[in-house]
């Protein structure tokens, strides 16, 4: 089989996801024809590995996952992390101090022996935490906690942060120049999401790196939300799907159908093997 040099790759939620968060049975089996022709597709998403393996179901990929907005290269076939990229210690100390000293309740995700845990405040959660816990529940990474020192255990690789657009921009404006952040409202809640990635970590980034690795020559990427800016950016096509941000839209190479309409897969069974 020739070494295709294109990687295809694409956000999950309100992209690849319905909204039901998960693969309709087209998409699915879209994927497995994919991979059985050959053809480099993989996913670019703010989930962590528990998260996106409990959307995706038993469809397999076979090359690596960009997870955490770009904080892991993970092989999926393997569940081992290739790359990581962890939060500088001492500002990501400060940064969870501030926002419980400001009423807000940070979910700080990190490596205790090489475990993925996400750390909260049990006494703390409010109404924009509580579902985030709930929802999460049966996660073997939930691991709640009693007091501050409790929360910063291990090494941090992603903060985040959930309440009102207003509450979240001091910190943003605080923080901007020491992590890469990104100021987000949920697809799902309506919330307002204010994560913590390190300075190197991004989509766009992990995908440039996952390009290398592979050995292609060209990204050709699909997405709904402004955290896919970047990664459109370092694509050399972009696709935005009908249900995306605006400013997504304007950047695009091209505006497809709807999220809920399979557009994606639609698009790859039909152009993909046309790339090299």
């Amino acid at each position: 089989m020739i070494k295709r040099k294109t990687l295809f790759i694409s956000d999950l939620d309100g992209t690849l996801l319905s909204s039901e968060q998960k693969f309709t049975s087209f998409t699915a089996n879209g994927i497995k024809i994919l991979q059985e022709k050959g053809i480099n597709f993989t996913f670019a998403t703010a989930r962590s590995l528990v998260s996106t393996r409990k959307v995706i179901g038993d469809v397999k990929i076979n090359i690596p996952m960009v997870l955490h907005n770009g904080s892991f290269l993970v092989d999926a076939v393997k569940n081992k992390r290739i790359i990581e990229n962890l939060l500088p210690v001492k500002d990501s100390e400060n940064a969870v101090k501030e926002l419980l000293d400001d009423g807000i309740l940070p979910m700080v995700y990190t490596l205790i022996e090489d475990e993925e845990k996400f750390l909260y405040a049990e006494s703390r959660l409010d109404k924009f935490t509580l579902p985030f816990v709930e929802e999460r529940l049966n996660d073997p990474r939930r691991k709640a906690v009693q007091s501050e020192s409790e929360m910063l255990q291990g090494k941090r690789y992603y903060i985040t942060a959930i309440n009102e657009k207003e509450k979240l921009l001091p910190f943003f404006e605080k923080y901007k120049d020491k992590f890469h952040l990104i100021l987000n409202r949920d697809f799902y809640s309506k919330d307002w999401w204010l994560e913590f990635l390190p300075q190197n970590a991004s989509k766009a980034q992990a995908a440039l790196q996952l390009k290398n690795l592979l050995g292609c020559d060209k990204i050709v990427s699909f997405g709904d939300g402004v955290n896919d800016i970047e990664l459109f950016k370092a694509s050399d096509e972009c696709y935005a799907v009908e249900n995306a941000d605006e400013n997504l839209k304007n950047i695009a190479t091209e505006v497809i159908g709807h999220h809920n309409d399979n557009s994606v897969i639609k698009w790859l069974l039909e152009k993909a093997e046309k790339y090299e």
